[in-house]
């Protein structure tokens, strides 16, 4: 499981003209799911998304986290984090994990996040043609891949 974490001052999604989700300060979470994915990886990766500290605190230094701050956060499923572009110019997605696989992960995922934060968390629409609007604040942006946790 791959994850993008955008720190924002603000961050919507909308679908067909309509605004699905939107939040002022948080994570913008772009969420990258393969088949060998399991409930140990959206354990393991929702519990360092909402304590990594790239928050600033009273004095302006990254030492808050999403919980401290009790901020928002949008989660955006994402397959296209899975690409490979070892070869040729068009992007393998072989990788990503197809959708009978993949809802269940991300929904989870986001029933894990909500819990731990204790509040909803806003989402897309998985499949859908979205419009993802934020404005990245710092800028700051990690990248955290279950698969890569030494």
């Amino acid at each position: 499981m791959r994850a993008v974490l955008q720190r924002v001052s603000h961050a919507s999604v909308t679908i067909e003209g309509k605004i699905k989700s939107e939040i002022q300060q948080g994570l913008l979470i772009l969420l990258g799911i393969e088949d060998e994915d399991s409930d140990e990886d959206i354990q393991w990766l929702s519990s360092k998304i909402i304590k990594m500290r790239i928050f600033n605190d009273e004095n302006g230094v990254m030492n808050d986290s999403l919980q401290d701050i009790n901020g928002n956060a949008i989660v955006v499923s994402q397959f296209t984090l899975h690409a490979s572009t070892k070869k040729g110019n068009r992007p393998s997605y072989i990788k990503a994990a197809k959708p009978d696989v993949a809802i269940p992960l991300y929904e989870k995922f986001i029933q894990v996040l909500e819990k731990a934060l204790g509040k909803s968390v806003g989402t897309g629409e998985f499949g859908a043609d979205m419009k993802v609007e934020l404005l990245n604040d710092g800028p700051v942006t990690i990248i955290i891949d279950s698969k890569n946790k030494s």
